[in-house]
């Protein structure tokens, strides 16, 4: 199923602040989570979690409308919106967005940045606002990601 990447980015804020050490995420963190959730979730699905298109900035894969919501927290960590009620329409979804939260999340926002510069998605197009990494491109790499 799609999702509205709002909401998406909001279950990334609070599952973050619930993790052990309770880090909030900042903005750039939150944009490669929301990419690498994408990633496995178009990879795993066949289908988008969220319809909006990801741009390869200079710092990385980016959702221009997540990003502009943010950008007033700088490098400051983002509170999820508690008041949201938001979830999976099943569990094998929920269960790979918290296994993509478990393996990505432990790096931080510089690690997955290198990480995603090294990365087929990022580095195949332009690099500079508006500059779309398509969907189909981001599955491919995703589906030699996946364990199989």
């Amino acid at each position: 199923m799609t999702y509205s990447v709002d909401n998406i980015a909001n279950m990334l804020l609070i599952s973050f602040e619930n993790m052990e050490d309770g880090e909030l995420l900042t903005n750039m963190k939150l944009q490669k989570m929301l990419y690498y959730q994408q990633g496995f979730h178009l990879a795993y699905f066949d289908e988008p979690l969220f319809e909006e298109e990801i741009e390869a900035w200079l710092y990385g894969p980016v959702v221009k409308s997540i990003y502009t919501e943010y950008k007033r927290f700088g490098k400051k960590g983002i509170a999820g919106n508690h008041d949201t009620d938001f979830t999976f329409v099943n569990d094998i979804e929920l269960a790979l967005f918290n296994e993509v939260n478990k393996v990505y999340g432990r790096y931080s926002a510089i690690g997955l940045m290198e990480m995603t510069h090294k990365e087929t998605p990022w580095n195949s197009v332009p690099i500079g606002e508006g500059s779309i990494i398509t969907k189909d491109c981001i599955k491919a790499f995703f589906l030699t990601r996946l364990k199989q």
